[in-house]
């Protein structure tokens, strides 16, 4: 669960709170990026704060968690301390080639798994020739290497078990196969990572705060298919047998959200799910539905994202598509009552207002705030319920309900 701000986790743990009521067991993670701490100067240790009040306040007695969002060797020693989730990014090393005596090992240690693959819950078997692991070495291996060495170095800091451990490799241009998921894993496996969710690149696109664009069909073949895999692997390789299957939604999925509810139940499975980002969008639809001096801090925020609309898009630009002729003027939206506002940036596809351009600006809009944050503060505390009804809503029913099927 992404908040930027820091000021929605009674809200968010909240929804978490009354799926419990219906059966579902949550385990809240609370997180944020590195990218996200330096646009709002923040620090890690803010968000272990935000989650340790929130379930004080709420009485929650269950696990949860703080994530380091994202992290690499470069950044990893400022989440240390306040952190015991930890999101291991691969993707700038996917690419890169380990060593040739590496390589060679690597591919010398597979040769139970040339010809067919016998992936239980797969048919056709794939069939895997050695040229093809040899390609898979050259591209994943060095990756497996440094999710080793960043593993490593948080180990001998909290200790071991002290944490989770994701490997993460969503963030690349191409999916991965489910093949090159189980040679993945075999890798990870090797460098003796107790990887207890892995993030695989799917097909489609994931763009911040909008629904999945392409085909669900092939997006739930692509993750069952996948799911198959992780049970041969913690057989082959040693992994945890609580291995789960992570997919970074980058919120609002809502197309495929049923298909993962579904496959998960017919095989029993656990899922971790990074989504609700958005909840610095409900903040905004919060502020714009109470009116007033609120209503027309979205405003300015709106017409000033339009001015600086390459710059805040610019470190998102693989994760967003933003019609810039489908965006109103500010002079537009400074006319626009409160519902009509609201309307425009809530996800409900349903409702003739939506504009999904305008809510992708705001979604990465969120500097904008910062540079105002004292007074942004003051408008969320003074409108605390309407804002709060907002996080709930979007958090349990879009996201929680559609996922799990809750009626």
């Amino acid at each position: 669960m992404g908040d930027r701000f820091g000021h929605q986790g009674s809200a968010q743990l909240a929804a978490i709170i009354e799926a419990e009521k219906k059966g579902v067991d949550i385990t809240p993670v609370w997180n944020k990026s590195n990218r996200e701490h330096m646009i709002i100067g923040t620090r890690p240790e803010d968000v272990r704060k935000e989650a340790d009040e929130a379930t004080r306040k709420a009485g929650f007695t269950k696990p949860y968690f703080v994530d380091a969002d994202h992290i690499n060797l470069d950044n990893v020693d400022k989440f240390i301390g306040s952190s015991d989730f930890f999101t291991v990014d691969v993707a700038s090393y996917i690419g890169k080639k380990a060593d040739e005596e590496s390589i060679k090992q690597f591919v010398s240690g597979c040769p139970g798994y040339t010809g067919e693959l016998k992936i239980e819950g797969i048919k056709p078997y794939p069939v895997v020739s050695e040229s093809q692991i040899l390609s898979f070495a050259e591209k994943y291996l060095y990756a497996a290497q440094k999710a080793g060495e960043i593993y490593r170095k948080i180990e001998l800091q909290k200790g071991k078990d002290n944490f989770v451990t994701e490997v993460s490799m969503d963030e690349v241009s191409s999916p991965q196969t489910p093949v090159e998921l189980f040679f993945i894993l075999k890798m990870l496996g090797e460098e003796q990572i107790p990887v207890q969710t892995i993030a695989p690149k799917f097909s489609g696109r994931f763009n911040k705060g909008v629904d999945y664009a392409g085909d669900p069909l092939h997006f739930a073949a692509e993750f069952e298919a996948d799911l198959m895999v992780i049970d041969m692997a913690v057989k082959e390789f040693g992994l945890p047998g609580t291995l789960k299957m992570s997919v970074h939604s980058g919120s609002d999925k809502f197309a495929i959200y049923p298909h993962i509810g579904s496959i998960i139940k017919k095989h029993d499975k656990g899922l971790h799910l990074k989504t609700a980002g958005t909840t610095w969008l409900e903040e905004v639809i919060g502020l714009a539905e109470s009116g007033g001096e609120a209503l027309e801090f979205v405003r300015k925020i709106y017409a000033d994202a339009l001015e600086d609309i390459e710059e805040l898009c610019a470190p998102y630009a693989d994760v967003i598509d933003i019609d810039p002729e489908a965006l109103p003027s500010g002079d537009e939206v400074a006319g626009w009552t409160s519902s009509r506002l609201a309307g425009a940036l809530r996800h409900l596809p349903g409702n003739p207002d939506y504009n999904p351009d305008m809510r992708q600006l705001i979604h990465v809009g969120y500097k904008l705030a910062a540079i105002r944050m004292d007074e942004y503060f003051r408008l969320l505390d003074a409108n605390r319920d309407t804002v709060s009804a907002c996080v709930f809503e979007n958090m349990y029913n879009r996201h929680i309900c559609r996922l799990l099927g809750i009626k």
